[in-house]
């Protein structure tokens, strides 16, 4: 790799980095706009026009608020826990295809590492109630634990459909595999799966149990103030993000489009927003509208549903990729 090489992929490191938080701030904004119109009443509404700039100010809250240790935490993972919930989530975007081209990296065993990043986040949680201290973080803690195992496995398996169909573990390929058919249409059942497996991997409503406010009072992060609250927010609004992006490359065709093979650059940018800003839609949607699920409900679900699905998925995509040749 020459130095210019180098520099430019340096670039697009930065360039994604300092997007990631900025398009976090706008997410947890649309969110309280939309939840605000679901329940009738008005959102963020005074920090700028029409409260555009409520993000901006909840940062400088936390940023400026005192950081809080209690006095009986383990002190290093404390402070540690936030971290290595938030990285994993902002890594994984190194892997993924934004436009035609627009990838930081292309990796052939890019599932592989996608499927080995993204499952290191919950560490942070597991870190996270260990260290507080608190029965109620603890809890919040082993729950986001087994709730991981119980709804990855899917996750993997509904991705081995995927491979299956395109034939190879890169993210850029799987996008080029799907010019002619969106693997949705091919495998709507493996979407299925893997979307519900990320909604749960993603601790939001209706498998929010891990935070439950109503028995554990805010779960795992129940002692983080200041900014150890915020990278935990920041790692869960990212990995939102990085879900949303995931349906999009492996089962919504990327950042293919009418023209945007053609066209390149912008066009393909603008279709892989459009259907990435869709998924974070249904994901806000989602905690509007749904009531959380009971935790035995949500263990069958992942093991007696999720699971047969999962293998059934494969099967037909076996039989399905054996009859076209």
């Amino acid at each position: 790799m020459t130095p210019a090489d180098l520099l430019f992929v340096l670039l697009k490191i930065l360039v994604v980095l300092l997007l990631i938080p900025v398009t976090v701030g706008f997410c947890t904004l649309a969110e309280r706009k939309i939840l605000g119109r679901i329940q009738l009443r008005f959102g963020p509404n005074r920090a700028g026009p029409f409260g555009l700039l409520q993000w901006m100010a909840d940062a400088v809250k936390l940023i400026t608020k005192e950081y809080l240790i209690p006095g009986e935490a383990d002190k290093a993972l404390f402070v540690i826990a936030p971290l290595l919930t938030m990285v994993p989530a902002v890594t994984v975007f190194a892997l993924i295809p934004f436009g035609k081209g627009m990838e930081i990296t292309d990796v052939n065993v890019g599932i592989l590492m996608l499927v080995a990043i993204s499952s290191l986040g919950t560490y942070g949680i597991i870190f996270g109630g260990w260290a507080s201290n608190s029965k109620y973080s603890l809890l919040g803690g082993l729950r986001s634990a087994a709730q991981m195992i119980s709804y990855e496995l899917s996750m993997g398996l509904a991705l081995v459909g995927v491979v299956m169909m395109a034939g190879t573990m890169s993210l850029v390929e799987i996008v080029e595999s799907q010019k002619g058919l969106w693997f949705i249409v091919a495998q709507p059942l493996g979407f299925i799966v893997f979307f519900i497996s990320g909604v749960a991997e993603t601790n939001r409503l209706p498998f929010d149990m891990p935070e439950a406010e109503g028995d554990l009072g805010a779960g795992y992060h129940t002692e983080y103030s200041a900014m150890g609250f915020g990278l935990f927010q920041l790692g869960e609004y990212s990995a939102i993000l990085t879900m949303a992006a995931l349906m999009t490359t492996l089962f919504c065709g990327g950042w293919g489009g009418p023209a945007a093979a053609a066209l390149g650059g912008a066009v393909s940018l603008g279709y892989f927003v459009l259907k990435t800003s869709f998924f974070v839609f249904v994901f806000i949607w989602m905690r509007g509208t749904l009531p959380r699920v009971r935790y035995d409900q949500l263990m069958a679900l992942g093991w007696k549903v999720l699971l047969p699905l999962s293998l059934l998925n494969i099967l037909w995509v076996a039989g399905y990729v054996a009859l076209r040749g």
